[in-house]
């Protein structure tokens, strides 16, 4: 079987996987709920969904530094990654290991089309139908929920020291748009600079996302009495997971526009 990743990259597969090894958080937990769980034989310490996961599958190191030799204990037969999370020496490694199947990610449309080509893979296409749809539909809700809402100028912070914030040219700013949060990092191409908050005089709220810093409330409490602004804590999740984690998101998201 030859499938096609999200790269366009060939992928030769003799049957259909039945030895996954995930290095994508938010990808673990789609295979999960395409029904694929018994076939999940590692993870990444960071692939926190389902809870009790990691309670059963070995984890195999971090995104970014896999630890190659279990990776090969377990004996693979599909590997899956992500471009942005996960290093591309390190993809190239573990193509000597197993098949690799890599997905890029900007849009929900992006999503919606890895999911599908997951059902089509795994031979689970009524499953991954049906997470499509309850996306589509949440989006739609949320949509006519968003109906009259105002625009607010925001920046998402995903980091500290430095402070670095999303940019246009990622999942994130798609799901900033729908929320009609008007992203204060004006250039294009930048993905997550580095920023100074006194560059940013206009800005209606400081959005500091729980991940991939852990940001809590004292950290918003500090930055507010520091810069004498809106300041709040938000869901990173929901704002970076691709995969079945949106039909949540959608809920979560109408909470940030309840007064």
């Amino acid at each position: 079987m030859r499938f096609k990743d999200q790269l366009n990259r060939i992928v030769e597969l003799p049957e259909i996987p039945s030895r996954i090894i995930s290095l994508v958080p938010s990808q673990t937990e789609l295979l999960v709920d395409l029904g694929l769980r018994d076939r999940i034989v590692g993870i990444t310490r960071f692939c926190v969904h389902p809870e009790d996961l990691r309670k059963t599958v070995t984890r195999v190191g971090g995104t970014k530094e896999a630890r190659l030799h279990k990776i090969r204990k377990l004996n693979p037969d599909f590997i899956l990654c992500n471009k942005e999370e996960n290093i591309k020496d390190m993809v190239h490694e573990l193509e000597e290991i197993a098949p690799v199947w890599v997905t890029d990610m900007y849009t929900i449309a992006d999503c919606n089309e890895m999911i599908l080509q997951l059902g089509q893979l795994f031979q689970v296409e009524q499953r991954a139908n049906e997470i499509v749809n309850r996306i589509n539909n949440a989006k739609e809700d949320f949509l006519r929920f968003m109906t009259g809402k105002p625009s607010r100028k925001v920046l998402y912070t995903i980091w500290k020291n430095p402070y670095m914030a999303a940019g246009k040219n990622t999942f994130i700013q798609e799901l900033l748009e729908l929320n009609k949060f008007e992203n204060a990092i004006s250039d294009p191409d930048s993905r997550y600079p580095e920023i100074e908050f006194d560059d940013f005089k206009d800005i209606d709220v400081i959005l500091l996302s729980t991940e991939p810093y852990p940001f809590k409330e004292s950290h918003a409490v500090q930055l507010r009495h520091e810069l004498h602004r809106d300041v709040q804590i938000v869901d990173g999740e929901f704002f970076s997971w691709y995969g079945s984690r949106l039909i949540q998101a959608f809920e979560y998201f109408k909470s940030l526009h309840k007064v």
